[in-house]
């Protein structure tokens, strides 16, 4: 057993969640490593602690430590280091020595106790003598207070994060309302604060409990895609959360709102029931995107004649031959302050905006291109020849706060003080675009900017809440051109034709030998993917000219027996299985290797990434990588603990072992996280589901991702059975009835 007596000098690792740690200790001169469990220790502490010696094959002689205990130095030699370490802010290493000089061994007791008698020491103000105080004091409290919440199993990093926010007052909350907590506090939600509250012993039907549970509820539904929901539908989805009558809870709807939580509009029925219950910031989303909305939607006065004898030129210029709807879009783009371009594909979308730029080219106008995600803003460069960004990065996403005190640490520096400097934006993959991005882009628009937004309304909406590009179109308050040709060269496309059949609810012709729409029949799941495994290693590789890695197996569901958990964890094997050479981490009981394809599941806009060049030389950097980003793992650093992802683009990400919940492998995606990207080739298991879920829309969308070759494995009926499901999951969104209060309100002006 060895036993170390000295100063952390360096907190060279710390785990947050439990406060596992790697210190570098100095003691008498001597440097220790020490390892173990050190939840509440800082750089410059003075610990006492004892363990086993242990020569670690990597890292050399440390300590595991199994017992410690910090202490406050009692020689004048270790006062002076402690003051001088840094631990206390205003302090350095000569002002330290001149206090310890001047109290001896006493030192602590004074700063404790007669804190004034600083002020005795040269350069020691009676607000400087008061804040050296208060700090030893608050370490002395934070100690107490992280031992107190981790009674109530809460991690460290969040004890942390609760200490910062309440301070003593902490006590109070968590004993009295710990439902604070999950308002507060990002990363407590409502089930860690109802069970800290079952062990204070609050009852099951208190005020703060049930109010917490109403509005957790409404917060949920966001994640899947509501922006608000009918009120019986809210107090029924609380009541078997809360396990509470939900008679109980409506008296806490009007409390709710007078605290402006959430906000209460009439149901189109008029019946209290059907009453619409927003958190308040969804409301508001939707309020001033169609204000906004509004704002830009100005007629122009450019006679149709002059416009198309100008796109006739062009059109002879470029070798386009458009068809009347297309050459319409274009006259609505000239004219429209605000334009919806939308149909299926084989449609014209591309060869539509082209012309639109080309002759906004020609009038000399700023342009501005933009798509949701990375993949999709590349395809728009490629089809485009011009510029296209993501739509963050249009926006010039800032990981670091707000002016407005957004304590997220994101906010966009374009905004209605900084618009974007353009005569026109388009923007397209519009139907991937939530509440909040549309929000955020309308900001940065100045009236008079022409927005043109184009997309497939057919498609599954935005992973994120908000049926946005629906709503606008259903308010009818919008210029829109609906393109419905399917040109020659897409018609020859089995891919493009069978699209289309699907959205009309059609049969297709699964046994028509094709080029590039195929149907394998195999019944049972094993079979299902032992025929996908052969596709996409062998089989489709070489005919569609592209790398394994670049083809897509495009599933509908997460869970299951051709879920993407089960899938991948397959594949992996298959496709990038184990090898002595490759650097591998266990995390959350998946393991990531060297070489694996993963994605980005959560929106992270504060995580930095760099792109370098051959030398790997950083040329380039920036912050965000966003929920359905794929990349793939080039480097494992088990010393550092972090891991290293490269995204579209050359973008390189480090994300520590701790930030491995948010990626996950990606052989197999669900197809709702395909929106906005195209593929080589994609291979979609079809077997039972859901029918809630086995929908015509899905199909749809995991249809039109394949640019080459669909490759549908599974049986035939099931197929037919989704093509015929025209059931779409209900999303609770008031964009459209937004949008037409105040086109009424307007009018009645």
């Amino acid at each position: 057993m060895a036993t170390v007596n000295g100063y952390v000098e360096k907190i060279k690792f710390r785990n947050e969640e439990n406060g596992y740690s790697i210190l570098d200790v100095n003691s008498e001169g001597e440097d220790y490593v020490l390892v173990g469990i050190f939840p509440y220790i800082s750089e410059g502490d003075f610990i006492e602690a004892s363990g086993r010696q242990v020569d670690h094959p990597i890292y050399g002689d440390q300590i595991q430590v199994e017992q410690y205990e910090l202490k406050a130095p009692e020689d004048t030699a270790s006062m002076e280091r402690y003051l001088g370490s840094g631990a206390i802010r205003g302090v350095g290493a000569a002002l330290a020595a001149r206090i310890v000089r001047r109290f001896k061994a006493d030192t602590f007791r004074i700063i404790e106790e007669e804190p004034e008698r600083l002020a005795e020491v040269k350069g020691i103000s009676e607000k400087l003598a008061m804040t050296i105080s208060d700090q030893m004091e608050a370490k002395k409290e934070q100690r107490q207070a992280m031992m107190f919440l981790q009674d109530y199993g809460i991690s460290m990093g969040l004890s942390l994060k609760i200490y910062h926010e309440y301070g003593p007052k902490l006590y109070g909350i968590i004993k009295e309302n710990p439902y604070r907590l999950a308002d507060d506090i990002q990363g407590v939600g409502f089930k860690m604060a109802d069970e800290i509250a079952q062990k204070v012993g609050i009852f099951t039907d208190s005020d703060f409990r049930v109010r917490s549970g109403i509005f957790y509820t409404l917060l949920q539904s966001v994640a899947n895609g509501h922006t608000y929901l009918p009120q019986e539908e809210l107090l029924r989805g609380a009541s078997e959360l809360l396990q509470v009558d939900p008679s109980v809870m409506e008296k806490h709807l009007m409390d709710l709102q007078m605290e402006k939580k959430i906000m209460i509009k009439a149901g189109e029925d008029g019946r209290a029931e059907s009453r619409h219950i927003y958190a308040a910031q969804y409301y508001y989303l939707e309020l001033n995107a169609a204000r906004m909305l509004h704002d830009l939607n100005i007629r122009g006065s450019e006679p149709e004649p002059e416009i198309r004898k100008k796109l006739e030129r062009i059109c002879a210029e470029e070798q386009i031959e458009p068809d009347e709807l297309q050459i319409q879009a274009v006259v609505e783009a000239v004219n429209s302050g605000l334009l919806i371009i939308t149909g299926g594909p084989g449609t014209g979308k591309t060869t539509t905006i082209n012309t639109i730029i080309r002759y906004f080219e020609q009038e000399e106008m700023e342009i501005l291109l933009a798509a949701p995600t990375g993949r999709a803003a590349k395809r728009m460069t490629e089809a485009t020849g011009y510029e296209a960004r993501t739509v963050h990065r249009l926006l010039e996403l800032s990981g670091a706060p707000g002016a407005d005190g957004d304590t997220s640490g994101m906010h966009f520096e374009r905004n209605e003080e900084n618009p974007l400097d353009a005569d026109a934006i388009i923007i397209d993959e519009t139907s991937m675009v939530d509440i909040h991005l549309m929000h955020a882009l309308l900001r940065a628009v100045n009236p008079g900017t022409r927005l043109i937004l184009v997309g497939d309304v057919n498609q599954l909406p935005s992973v994120g809440p908000g049926n946005v590009l629906h709503d606008m179109i259903d308010s009818g308050a919008f210029n829109m051109v609906k393109l419905t040709h399917i040109f020659r060269q897409a018609a020859e496309s089995d891919i493009i034709v069978n699209a289309h059949r699907i959205n009309a609810g059609e049969e297709i012709m699964l046994g028509k030998r094709s080029n590039d729409f195929l149907f394998i029949r195999r019944d049972q799941p094993d079979a299902i993917i032992n025929a996908m495994i052969t596709l996409v290693k062998e089989k489709l590789p070489g005919y569609v000219q592209a790398e394994p890695f670049d083809i897509q197996i495009l599933t509908p569901m997460r869970k299951g027996a051709l879920g993407v958990e089960r899938l991948n964890g397959i594949l992996q094997e298959y496709l990038n299985p184990k090898d002595p050479s490759k650097a591998e981490k266990e995390a959350g009981g998946t393991i990531y290797r060297v070489g694996d394809k993963v994605m980005q599941i959560k929106n992270n806009y504060q995580i930095e990434w760099e792109t370098r060049n051959h030398y790997g030389i950083p040329v380039d950097s920036g912050t965000g990588v966003f929920n359905g980003d794929i990349g793939t793992i080039r480097q494992i650093n088990a010393f550092a603990e972090e891991l290293t992802v490269e995204f579209d683009e050359g973008r390189m990400v480090e994300y520590s072992f701790k930030q491995l919940e948010e990626l996950e492998l990606a052989y197999a995606i669900t197809i709702h996280k395909s929106q906005g990207s195209e593929y080589p080739a994609v291979v979609i298991p079809v077997h039972s589901g859901p029918r809630m879920l086995m929908t015509r829309n899905l199909i749809y969308t995991a249809v039109t991702r394949a640019r080459s070759c669909v490759c549908l494995v599974g049986i035939p009926e099931t197929f037919q059975h989704m093509v015929d499901n025209e059931v779409e999951q209900r999303r609770y969104t008031g964009l459209k009835l937004r949008i037409q209060e105040i086109y009424r309100g307007m009018e009645e002006l």
